[in-house]
Formats: C-alpha cells, structure tokens, sequence
C-alpha cells in the first residue's frame, strides 16, 4: 500500500521554523536572565542610564567579553535597549522593576531561576519517563528549591495577608484572636513567616518532607524575628504533626504530592470541625482547552518536567498535573472527607480554594 505525502505548504514550515528559532533563543534566555540576576548586571543597570559593556563590566567587576554579548543578546531579546548611536544599552524602568525588584508581584528571576534548574535535570526525567518511575524534589538542582521560593514570595507577599486570608470566612477574626495554623508544604517558610508576621497571637507550625527547605526555614524564621511563635518540622503532608488547626494551608505544592487524598484525610482529621483548609493552587481551567495560554504553557512545561515526575516518585503517584484545575482539585477534597469547597480569591498565577469539612 502506497502512502500520499500531504503537501507541504513552504510559507508555513518557515514560519515555524523562525517560530522555533525563536524559541531556541527563549531557552537560552533563561540562563542569561538567571546570569545577569547572580552577577548583578540587572541591579547595576537599574538607574536607567544608558551605559557601555566596559561601564558595565567596571560595575559588576566582571569581564568585558562576556558583559558584551550579553547586552547584545538582552538588546535581540527586548530586555534592554540599544542605541547604535553611542553603543550604549539602557534598562527601561519597568523592566528594572521585574528585574530588581524582589519584593514586587512582577519579580520575574525567580521564575527563571526554577525553569533553569528544572530544564537542568531534564535528562533523569527522560529516563524516568521510559520506566514510569519518577524524580522527587529533593534530587533536582538548587536552583529549582531556591527558584521557586523567589517566583512565589512576592505573589504571596502582595496578596497573602491583603487578600487571600480575608477571602476565607471568619478566618481573620480567628488570626487576630489567637489561631493555631498548620502550613504543609512550607518550602523555605515564606508563606509561614508572612503569616506569622501579620498575626502575632496566633502559632504557626510549618511542615516539608525535605529537611534542607526546613533548615533554611527555621533560619528565616529566627531572622525574621517569629521565631517564638513558627516551629517548623521535617514531615510528609500525610504525617504533619498536630490536630485542632484553626487553618490548614497548602501552597502550590498539592498536586505535586504522590498521594493528595492521602494528605486530605490527613488534612481532615487535623483541622477543627470548623476550622478551614485553604489550598493555593496554579491558576488552570477544568479543561485543556482552558490553559492554552502563556501562562497554561509554563505549568504544564513545569508539570512534565517537575511535578508530574515528583508526584510519581511517591507513593500512589497520582499525578493531578500543574493544571489539576478545580473539579480535580475538589474530587480530591470530598475524597478526604471535606464537603464545602469554594474558589474564593486568584490572581494571574494563582487560585485559592476554601475547603471546609
């Protein structure tokens, strides 16, 4: 039996091909913003002024060779400008901001700083994907812990204590009085101290089965001065210690568990029979065709090559995806025992779920 190749139409192979080019390059962003950000390029350019590579280099005590092509490959990108005129590459202010500053929601090195440590350890999960096996979080590259606590802090940072907590039903006048509050999944214990901050008569336990995210937690937690009311511990979220939580707080970290209706029981026989779980997931639709978008293309790279392979490195693997979505997300909450649930708050990035037993 003969085979008919379809037709190929030439103008749309090469706009793919350029698209693709194109592509190559944003891959290779990646590590060039994750380079200007470790070496200070962006922060030494923060002022607006216009400088020269040698300025530059002179600034960030780094060599010129390096300092040039990678103004030049900034300028091709659109991350800085260039003026043929002079030589010269200028920051604009508002990508100074996403840039520099940290404690802004539009911070942007974080992310890339979780992207390229992710795409770092793309070979194991390759391999995990022809056995089926998966790759848990604390095999990946630093850049992947550290990343992602500096992709997520200013999200939380600006809408945590302002928005999403005052979401919940009753939950501020439960904080302000006195709460006793559970975070699973702490990471590095940003959402913890945030919290623990703006709530200084409530008592904060946060928890992660990784002990070196614990032992930067509990370091951050003294700096930060709340160390008299956050311990943190070494636990799976299917083991946390402790019952009677006014608040159970999980931040994007469900659907990278093996077993999230494992952790919901768990949730449930934790909380007090009106206390509330909220869950801050990626923000996704129920449907495929809901996520594809700039942002629905980022988590589901993420979730092929991070959290799909961390949920299946555990027990039962699940594996709900980045993208879970809301129904998911409540099949997994009425499986643990839970019968309110509630989409209440969201940003661009994130959605908040309120679940009550």
């Amino acid at each position: 039996m003969t085979t008919t190749r379809p037709e190929v139409d030439t103008d749309k192979l090469m706009q793919f091909v350029f698209r693709a080019v194109d592509e190559v390059g944003a891959t290779l962003n990646a590590a060039l913003v994750v380079m200007g950000d470790k070496l200070g390029y962006y922060r030494a350019m923060a002022d607006g002024e216009p400088v020269s590579a040698a300025e530059l280099a002179d600034r960030s005590a780094t060599a010129e060779p390096y300092v040039r092509e990678w103004l030049n490959a900034q300028a091709a990108g659109g991350y800085v400008t260039y003026d043929p005129l002079t030589g010269r590459y200028a920051l604009p202010v508002e990508h100074a901001v996403a840039l520099t500053v940290e404690d802004s929601p539009a911070f942007l090195p974080g992310m890339f700083q979780i992207a390229l440590g992710t795409v770092h350890d793309a070979g194991r999960v390759l391999e995990a994907a022809r056995s089926g096996s998966g790759v848990g979080w604390h095999e990946h590259d630093t850049d992947v812990h550290v990343g992602c606590e500096r992709f997520f802090r200013p999200s939380y940072a600006a809408n945590l204590v302002g928005s999403w907590l005052p979401a919940l039903d009753g939950v501020i006048a439960k904080l302000e009085r006195g709460a006793k509050v559970a975070d699973v999944g702490c990471g590095h214990g940003a959402s913890t101290i945030l919290m623990a901050q703006a709530f200084p008569n409530s008592t904060f336990t946060g928890s992660d089965y990784h002990p070196e995210s614990v032992r930067i937690a509990r370091e951050r937690a003294e700096a930060a001065g709340v160390g008299d009311r956050v311990t943190f511990e070494v636990a799976s979220a299917k083991d946390f210690s402790g019952t009677g939580y006014d608040l159970v707080t999980m931040f994007d970290c469900l659907h990278d568990m093996g077993d999230p209706v494992g952790a919901a029981r768990h949730v449930r026989d934790a909380v007090a029979p009106d206390g509330t779980w909220m869950i801050v997931e990626p923000m996704a639709g129920d449907h495929v065709e809901d996520n594809l978008n700039p942002v629905g293309r980022t988590y589901y790279g993420f979730s092929t090559l991070l959290c799909t392979p961390a949920s299946l490195s555990q027990d039962v693997g699940l594996a709900l995806g980045t993208q879970a979505g809301p129904a998911r997300i409540r099949d997994v909450a009425v499986a643990g025992g839970f019968t309110r649930f509630a989409g209440v708050a969201g940003t661009p990035f994130n959605q908040v779920l309120e679940v009550r037993p």
